[in-house]
């Protein structure tokens, strides 16, 4: 429990937390002058933050491997995540979500409805008014791949998920903001994800992207593609 908090206390800093969630995304060991590039700050000051990471023990810190000769100095510090349950409460689960679904479900059954087909009803519809909202306000026009997947990482990071560009055409949600429930029934929370975003870009209008299961251990069960 102190670990926890002490971990807690050092990414509520704008700067730290910043960093961590780069690093986070890179899903590759850092250096300290691509995560000071990161939050526009000096890489001294990077430094400084860097380590406090370390100690809170949220990021680990290795001297990167020699892939070329480096003729004045040591090698460099890179940083990583640590191995752990950190790494699903960052960002802060969304347990309120699942259950506003479930309990529209339960409300809204209809007649030869299993329990079900009425909760991934209701995430579809959920995800559909968040992604019909999100093209309002945005009034983005045709949206190709590139720009729809924009959209709805907006949309996904709102409600707790972290999506990462794994390429132009691709998202992957890297944490599941349901966790642990998830671990109790796969199948049900894995198909409501993939409903609520197969809603998104419904609303979103973004007929040039789908949301495919394709479940990786400790990430999100769902990730989106360029249409093909």
């Amino acid at each position: 429990m102190r670990g926890a908090i002490k971990a807690v206390a050092a990414l509520d800093d704008e700067l730290r937390h910043g960093m961590f969630s780069f690093i986070r995304r890179m899903r590759r060991p850092v250096s300290r002058d691509e995560a000071a590039a990161a939050v526009g700050i000096s890489r001294k000051l990077a430094a400084f933050h860097l380590d406090k990471l370390v100690d809170a023990g949220v990021l680990q810190a290795r001297f990167a491997s020699g892939d070329g000769v480096r003729k004045v100095g040591r090698r460099p510090k890179v940083y990583e995540p640590v191995a752990d349950d950190l790494r699903v409460t960052i960002p802060q689960r969304q347990h309120d979500v699942l259950a506003g679904i479930l309990v529209d479900a339960v409300l809204t059954e209809r007649e030869g409805e299993t329990a079900r087909e009425a909760a991934l009803r209701v995430a579809r519809d959920h995800g559909a008014e968040l992604g019909a909202a999100a093209r309002a306000e945005l009034r983005p026009g045709r949206l190709g791949a590139e720009r729809a997947l924009t959209a709805a990482s907006t949309v996904a990071e709102q409600n707790g998920f972290e999506p990462a560009r794994t390429s132009p055409t691709c998202v992957r949600l890297r944490n599941c903001p349901f966790h642990p429930l998830a671990a109790a029934a796969p199948e049900l929370v894995c198909g409501i994800n993939h409903g609520f975003f197969s809603g998104v870009l419904a609303g979103l209008d973004a007929t040039t992207v789908d949301a495919v299961l394709d479940p990786q251990a400790g990430e999100c069960c769902v990730e989106l593609r360029a249409a093909l």
